[in-house]
């Protein structure tokens, strides 16, 4: 395979610059970008699923489609959805601990 070009990453390049023209008041993400998807950009954030839940909500994005996972033996939860702004594939990521309530409801350790 042929190395990419950074101008091969520009879709989410341009959504990065466009989601900070747009959406500066909102928590900041961890953010990715790769040649292996060169028009994706993977916006993921930690510990803050309200954070998760108010950016879904500004990049317009279907609740419904948000796929709800747990790992690290049932003590993490993510959120993950995908969705398209400013001409790239935006993939949102959510990780959380399971709230002792939950967790011992599921039956699984809870993470402090």
């Amino acid at each position: 395979m042929n190395a990419r070009a950074l101008s091969d990453l520009a879709a989410p390049l341009t959504a990065l610059i466009v989601l900070d023209t747009k959406f500066s008041h909102l928590p900041a993400p961890n953010v990715d970008f790769c040649p292996v998807y060169p028009d994706r950009l993977r916006l993921s954030l930690h510990d803050d699923l309200g954070a998760f839940e108010a950016w879904r909500e500004a990049l317009n994005i279907d609740p419904a489609m948000v796929v709800h996972r747990v790992q690290g033996g049932g003590g993490t939860l993510v959120l993950k959805v995908h969705g398209r702004f400013a001409g790239a594939d935006i993939e949102l990521v959510g990780f959380a601990p399971v709230p002792e309530r939950e967790a011992a409801e599921l039956g699984l350790e809870a993470v402090s």
